[in-house]
């Protein structure tokens, strides 16, 4: 117990120094910009894919579980609603965790065991600001855009694939999307975006940070890295969820 809320103290120390001394407001920017390309503009593809068929099953298998004469076929359009804006910021942080916080946490823990954080802090730098906090203003950005991104293309995927199988008009669906919809969700979707943004970089960023060892240990890391993150998403899933929703 004593060592998992030490574990707990030494992360959000971490994290407060990561916002201390940041330094030159134009080397800042530039890192910032670098980050937004790599952890935001190179996960689009997969996230557009994923969410994409995600919906299309969606909208197949909702079709499918509704059979009944007695269930308008509009209605098969809002569930398919309903579930993909209640799973898309989950579905897009797991995704996020996989290859952003492997690739972060591989990234420090590489400059770590080459000594360069250790030539940062010789120079004056405080490597915790100049190495994570970009990345945290990049994530908090970028992954909001990420999971609109991905909401819309799972509604996109179900329209698409209950057109091209001829499962319910297209104007069915359309109905289905504008009917009783709760502006409240949005709302909800941007919490945990944020919430999601910022746990990512800063656990990948820590696990990398205190590595020690070698090669073997930036992947351990980094496999590491993706557990934690996924678990602390869920964890906030549930709670963003339970809060604003009661």
């Amino acid at each position: 117990m004593l060592a998992v809320l030490g574990e707990f103290g030494r992360f959000f120390l971490f994290l407060a120094g990561s916002f201390k001394g940041i330094g030159k407001l134009s080397i800042v920017w530039d890192n910032f910009m670098e980050e937004c390309i790599k952890i935001g503009i190179n996960t689009i593809l997969i996230v557009v894919i994923i969410s994409s068929f995600t919906g299309a099953v969606s909208a197949i298998q909702t079709a499918f579980n509704l059979t009944s004469p007695y269930i308008q076929d509009f209605i098969t359009a809002m569930v398919v609603r309903d579930t993909m804006f209640s799973l898309i910021p989950t579905l897009v942080a797991l995704i996020y965790a996989g290859k952003v916080g492997s690739f972060i946490s591989g990234e420090i823990g590489t400059m770590k065991i080459t000594e360069q954080i250790d030539a940062l802090e010789i120079m004056g730098i405080n490597s915790k600001s100049f190495l994570v906090f970009p990345k945290i203003i990049a994530s908090i950005l970028m992954f909001p855009m990420l999971v609109f991104l991905g909401g819309f293309m799972s509604i996109l995927g179900g329209y698409l694939t209950v057109s091209l199988l001829g499962i319910i008009s297209e104007t069915d669906y359309v109905i289905g999307i504008r009917s009783d919809f709760n502006p409240y969700i949005i709302t909800i979707i941007f919490f945990k975006s944020i919430l999601f943004g910022l746990l990512v970089p800063t656990i990948a960023s820590f696990q990398g940070y205190y590595i020690t060892g070698g090669a073997l240990e930036v992947g351990k890391a980094g496999t590491l890295a993706v557990v934690k993150c996924c678990i602390f998403i869920l964890i906030g899933d549930y709670l963003i969820t339970k809060l604003l929703t009661q």
